[in-house]
């Protein structure tokens, strides 16, 4: 019986935290929105719900958050985990803000906490800032993101516009006193009727610190670095036995290939160091409804089983603005992932058995063209981002990446990992 649901507002959010929970003991599935009734295994500790929710209506995103809760419920999950972006991707109007508000009213819960820190991958809170590596956040490329732009580096402030409700923060003085000294100040707060706590954290020890103090709060919020100390607070009170190999997935054989359609710095520095055959679609001819998708795949079918094959449709941020500005956000936008969905649906009916998706919408829009509705939760390749095996008759292995994260031969290396 599961013990802790996770409600991820997208789906390689989803994956990292998913592997984060495994790499801490916890048997895990993730499924591909809200799961029907009775389809969770019950050798299962965590149960992880990928949404799409982050940059949606906050109305809609909160009524799929609660959907989400109450499938948890249902699956027996005592604890729950809000999982957002280590970037806090969100715009004064939300979501972060309103689901948590939302989840909270639905717990009779008084008070979260928020903590996106990923020390591992650049993501630290100092003071209540979000610092991604020495930069503050609003210094970063997320400050012109096109769906979410970061331009304000402090938490307080940001999730402050998103609620009518009281933020306050513990720093990392009080952080590292320990988790005892943690949850005073966590109580402390509660009492002044703080709902919204911001902590600091700069490293995995502090994390470790936070999920001992958070581990009896009903719900917890954060990016999936935060979820590193919880197997252990929960095994601490009796939530959770160990059990041996967590990450153990089928094996899987067929061809190999990627698809990238994530436009952050990571993965285009992760295109330019592919060796392999690589292929870069012209997403001007996407939008104009050409036929991208047909010719890609042929090509793509012509090099499958020589080692894996590349089809990235990402691209510098001023070439994806004037994209949107020539076809419009959305136009742009779908005409691109239902390509991507194509070329998915194509591959895989070639052969292609093991594939490294990158992006967040991307791998939305191919885990939806390949029907998967559930994965399990193997082995990481780089921090935030492990393998996964689709649940089913005839399983496909899947590597979900956000699209910051990996290091620069991360399609290369996850590959051999297999």
């Amino acid at each position: 019986m599961a013990v802790l649901g996770v409600i991820a507002d997208d789906f390689t959010g989803a994956t990292d935290i998913a592997g984060m929970l495994v790499k801490g003991g916890m048997r895990t599935i993730q499924t591909i929105g809200v799961p029907p009734a009775g389809t969770i295994p019950d050798d299962v500790d965590a149960v992880v719900v990928a949404l799409k929710t982050r940059s949606i209506p906050a109305k809609e995103a909160i009524a799929q958050s609660l959907d989400a809760l109450k499938a948890l419920q249902a699956a027996g999950c005592v604890r729950f985990f809000f999982k957002y972006c280590s970037t806090f991707d969100s715009t004064d109007a939300g979501n972060i803000g309103p689901v948590s508000d939302a989840l909270l009213d639905a717990l009779k819960a008084k008070q979260a906490t928020y903590c996106p820190a990923f020390p591992v991958n650049g993501r630290t809170i100092f003071f209540g800032h979000l610092f991604v590596g020495d930069l503050l956040l609003s210094d970063t490329h997320m400050r012109h993101h096109p769906l979410t732009p970061m331009t304000d580096s402090s938490l307080v402030r940001v999730l402050a516009r998103q609620t009518k409700h009281k933020v306050g923060l513990v720093p990392l003085k009080r952080v590292q006193s320990g988790s005892a000294e943690l949850r005073a100040s966590l109580d402390k707060l509660a009492a002044a009727d703080v709902r919204h706590v911001v902590v600091d954290a700069v490293a995995d020890t502090d994390l470790g610190i936070i999920g001992e103090a958070v581990g009896d709060d009903v719900l917890v919020t954060g990016g999936s670095g935060v979820a590193l100390g919880l197997p252990a607070a929960y095994r601490r009170r009796g939530l959770l036995a160990h059990k041996a190999n967590a990450d153990a997935l089928p094996k899987v054989g067929g061809a190999a290939a990627v698809l990238a359609g994530s436009c952050s710095a990571a993965t285009l520095g992760q295109i330019a160091a592919f060796k392999g055959p690589q292929l870069a679609l012209d997403t001007d001819a996407i939008c104009r409804g050409e036929p991208v998708g047909e010719k890609a795949l042929a090509w793509a079918k012509g090099k499958l089983g020589n080692g894996p094959v590349l089809l990235s449709a990402s691209d510098k941020p001023e070439a994806v603005k004037a994209l949107q500005a020539k076809y419009g956000i959305e136009k742009s936008s779908q005409a691109i992932e239902k390509t991507m969905a194509s070329l998915a649906r194509g591959l895989v009916a070639a052969g292609v058995g093991r594939m490294v998706v990158a992006g967040g919408e991307t791998s939305g829009a191919v885990v939806g063209a390949l029907d998967v509705t559930a994965l399990r939760i193997g082995a990481e390749i780089d921090p935030g981002v492990p393998w996964t095996a689709s649940v089913g008759k005839k399983p496909l292995l899947l590597a979900l990446k956000s699209g910051n994260f990996g290091a620069p031969d991360f399609f290369t290396k996850a590959f051999e990992r297999l």
